[in-house]
């Protein structure tokens, strides 16, 4: 308690000293926040630089309110991308000791080499450069990285998210001004986010289904993890080398084609949503090397992968249709969407609300393709949406985050960088691979086991409710419900025989039609089909 109060009075101290008593409504208590005054530098700025000050957790929590453009003024939010992880090591011998305690042995027996002086260091863990020990037949054991996190992170999180949640909710009790912000909900986003980003293994295994979806692609290149040696607090993976994506003078100096730098990262992340359905999210450049072997061709390498996203197969069969029907002007058509997702409320006007999207598309559509910002778009389409009763999902913001990360980027690396260009295509083919009749039909023989066990119970409970639902006082007699709940027993066997019958013939066309047994088996099922159908039919 005594820490909890040392730490709030920190927080006041600095809230004071940067004069964010601007940020809060008026009627705020003078002696929380102090009184607002004349200060030269903006208050984003002062925002940012408070929060730097109180340390890694809240350098985490202004990453992830800056996400949340949505709710903050814009100059608040482009201040606050501004945060880095670059706070000062740690003791390399403090790494060291972290390191023998999760494996509870020396670390020599792990490493044969370790470097004590960091490579990197963020607000949760930082990076040394380490060597195994060789296995028979190597020269030299493999090059890795060990990121280890910061000794007492976890009490140092517990803490300051419980402040965070008890000011959360006394500023939505106590200034109900700000419950247009939802502190609650960002503080229960950011502590979901920072808790998954302190299990380096849940981190490992993001690496290794990234890896596994792009193996053998020249688009992009994902680390090795080294699982044997990798745990909650401590990830071992090899160690990449490349030009750090930013290092524009580097990219140069390799004759990297910017161009198609720019338009390989946007493919990526556009193939990652929508044909793997899970996207690195967390793509700023400190994430981000190049690897310019082939300059005409740059590979991307990504490292740091805390944070993942997702999407639910309707979301992402809306979204791109979303961005479909925005380049092609049909407005209609973005707000029937946002109805039949469930986004907006089902009684929502659609004409309505086509007029509000209409209003945000049209002045951004009279740019040129190359200069429409898909992130600014998703921002003021995701405010416009929230007049009409919008809960912005958490999965999307992810999104929109990312996009934003991803354009930014590609803009900086190519000013002339058209997002659309290389998007559409992408868009395209996944919408026309999820039409395409095979995959149609793989979808079907997916779940044929599923519905082939739960049809005999549907019918089951069928004939029961219709069993128990004669009415007493219909005052039939017994011996005539005795005879109708036989009926009903015998409607219930051929029904299963009947759903057993159609079930085998529809596996015995769907077997023929995508070649996955031979033709003898494809006989045998629809066999067995026909006479359950026909001994269905004699009942």
């Amino acid at each position: 308690m005594l820490e909890r109060t040392r730490r709030l009075l920190q927080i006041r101290r600095t809230a004071r000293r940067y004069g964010l008593a601007e940020l809060l409504p008026g009627r705020a208590p003078v002696w929380l926040v102090g009184r607002p005054r004349h200060h030269e530098q903006p208050v984003g700025e002062r925002l940012r630089l408070a929060l730097e000050s109180l340390g890694p957790v809240f350098i985490k929590f202004g990453q992830t309110l800056s996400t949340r453009r949505d709710l903050l003024p814009p100059e608040i939010a482009e201040e606050l991308v501004k945060l880095q992880d670059q706070v000062p090591p740690y003791p390399g011998e403090q790494a060291r000791t972290a390191i023998e305690l999760a494996y509870g042995q020396p670390l020599e027996t792990v490493f044969a080499e370790f470097e004590t002086e960091p490579l990197a260091a963020a607000s949760i863990a930082q990076v040394h450069v380490a060597r195994l020990h060789p296995a028979p037949g190597e020269a030299r054991g493999m090059e890795v990285i060990a990121k280890v996190l910061r000794p007492g992170v976890h009490a140092q999180v517990r803490r300051d998210l419980a402040l965070m949640h008890m000011l959360a909710e006394a500023a939505e009790k106590w200034l109900p001004e700000t419950r247009r912000l939802r502190p609650r909900e960002v503080v229960d986003e950011y502590d979901r986010i920072i808790h998954d980003e302190l299990d380096l293994l849940r981190e490992g295994a993001n690496c290794s289904q990234l890896r596994r979806n792009w193996l053998g692609s020249d688009l992009i290149y994902h680390p090795v993890v080294l699982f044997e040696h990798t745990r909650e607090r401590v990830l071992v993976m090899e160690r990449i080398r490349g030009i750090a994506v930013d290092d524009v003078a580097a990219l140069k100096a390799a004759g990297v084609d910017f161009q198609a730098l720019a338009e390989r990262g946007v493919e990526i992340f556009f193939k990652q949503v929508f044909r793997d359905n899970f996207f690195h999210a967390d793509m700023h450049p400190g994430n981000i090397f190049v690897d310019a072997t082939h300059p005409d061709r740059p590979r991307y390498i990504g490292v740091d992968f805390g944070i993942v996203g997702s999407l639910n197969p309707a979301d992402q069969r809306y979204l791109a249709e979303n961005f479909l029907a925005f380049f092609n002007h049909d407005y209609r058509r973005v707000a029937e969407l946002h109805i039949e997702s469930g986004w907006v409320p089902a009684e929502t006007r659609v004409d309505a609300f086509e007029g509000a999207i209409r209003s945000v598309c049209e002045p951004i559509f009279q740019k040129p393709l190359s200069e429409i910002s898909f992130g600014v778009l998703l921002l003021r389409l995701f405010a416009t949406a929230r007049r009409f009763n919008m809960q912005v999902q958490p999965q999307l913001v992810l999104l929109q985050k990312t996009v934003l990360n991803v354009e930014g980027l590609g803009r900086q690396l190519y000013p002339d960088l058209d997002l659309w260009k290389t998007a559409k295509p992408v868009l395209e083919e996944w919408m026309r691979e999820r039409l395409n009749p095979a995959t149609t039909a793989a979808r079907v023989r997916k779940h044929l086991p599923l519905v082939l066990e739960t049809l005999p119970e549907l019918a089951g409970s069928l004939a029961r409710r219709l069993e128990t639902g004669v009415d007493p006082a219909t005052q039939r007699t017994e011996a005539a419900l005795d005879d109708i709940a036989a009926q009903i027993r015998a409607g219930q066997r051929a029904s299963n025989r009947m759903t057993l019958g159609v079930g085998l013939l529809l596996g015995a066309v769907l077997a023929q039609g995508l070649a996955v047994h031979a033709p003898w088996s494809s006989l045998a099922l629809a066999a067995l089909g026909l006479v359950s159908c026909w001994r269905a039919t004699r009942t």
